[in-house]
């Protein structure tokens, strides 16, 4: 089970068939689930037309719980529940409550509620190893302390076309997005020990991404070879930046999704993702 600023592929999806939990979107004063009555298309014209009439919330424990429900009728015995970190958003919160619950209406099915200390690509390919590692039959007790081993190896950078966005999220502080407001800039973002931090910027967006693949190339772990690459709203430069990570890696397995409507309104559009594991 994982929350939906995962953004599984449809091959992941088919592959591993995640329980994906939606976090919650208002807009135009109704509540939608992010990425099943809100596509990224649609909630980005929405944000165009009224960005102040925008608000994000984490899902309920209530919508964990029937999760968690749902799962044990369809046969679960067992559930990993992976989630972004807790220092992001109260999705890991509001899991951990609906698990106390389950311990008296679901007495039978061992839960494990985990903070991947990442997000949404990051996220993703701590998913898709999980999705291995439980169809190798492993027991989940071995899983989860391989899982809090590997999480520690996780990279994520993201670049962005302007900081105001994540700054409006509350999710950087002030004086950063008061520098990169003034500066003609293209930040770099990195998720490290579960928050998103200012790791650096360039006077345009090429550079910007010349440098996290630079920091690709020279961290990047080739026995765990899987890197995501997200975009929001930019198709035809995501698939470019594919292109340069594959000839530069071409060893790798480099796949390609779209931010949920959720990352797309704290980043912006066009902003870049990679997430990858490193050395």
């Amino acid at each position: 089970m994982a929350d939906s600023t995962t953004c599984p592929t449809k091959k992941q999806q088919q592959k591993y068939q995640f329980k994906i939990v939606p976090l919650n979107v208002r807009m135009e004063g109704k509540i939608f689930k992010d990425g099943v009555d809100l596509s990224a298309s649609q909630a980005y014209q929405s944000l165009d037309k009224n960005p102040e009439d925008w608000a994000t919330s984490a899902p309920s424990p209530g919508d964990f719980l029937s999760a968690f429900h749902k799962l044990k009728k369809e046969g679960a015995k067992k559930i990993i529940c992976l989630l972004m970190s807790q220092k992001l958003s109260a999705t890991f919160n509001s899991a951990r409550l609906a698990k106390e619950s389950a311990k008296k209406e679901l007495p039978d099915v061992k839960i494990e509620v985990i903070d991947t200390k990442t997000a949404a690509g990051g996220e993703n390919l701590l998913c898709q190893w999980l999705g291995e590692k439980i169809k190798s039959r492993q027991e989940i007790d071995e899983i989860v302390l391989s899982l809090e081993k590997i999480r520690e190896k996780v990279r994520v950078f993201v670049v962005l076309e302007t900081i105001r966005y994540i700054y409006r999220s509350g999710r950087i502080p002030e004086a950063a997005a008061k520098i990169g407001a003034i500066l003609p800039l293209k930040p770099i973002l990195k998720i490290s020990d579960g928050l998103v931090r200012l790791a650096g910027a360039s006077a345009s967006k090429e550079k910007s991404k010349n440098k996290i693949l630079k920091i690709l190339k020279e961290t990047w772990d080739n026995s765990r070879p899987d890197i995501c690459l997200m975009h929001a709203d930019c198709f035809a430069e995501i698939e470019e930046l594919k292109q340069k990570v594959q000839k530069q890696l071409p060893q790798s397995k480099t796949f390609v999704t779209e931010f949920s409507p959720i990352m797309g309104y704290a980043c912006g559009r066009g902003s870049l993702l990679i997430a990858f594991f490193a050395k």
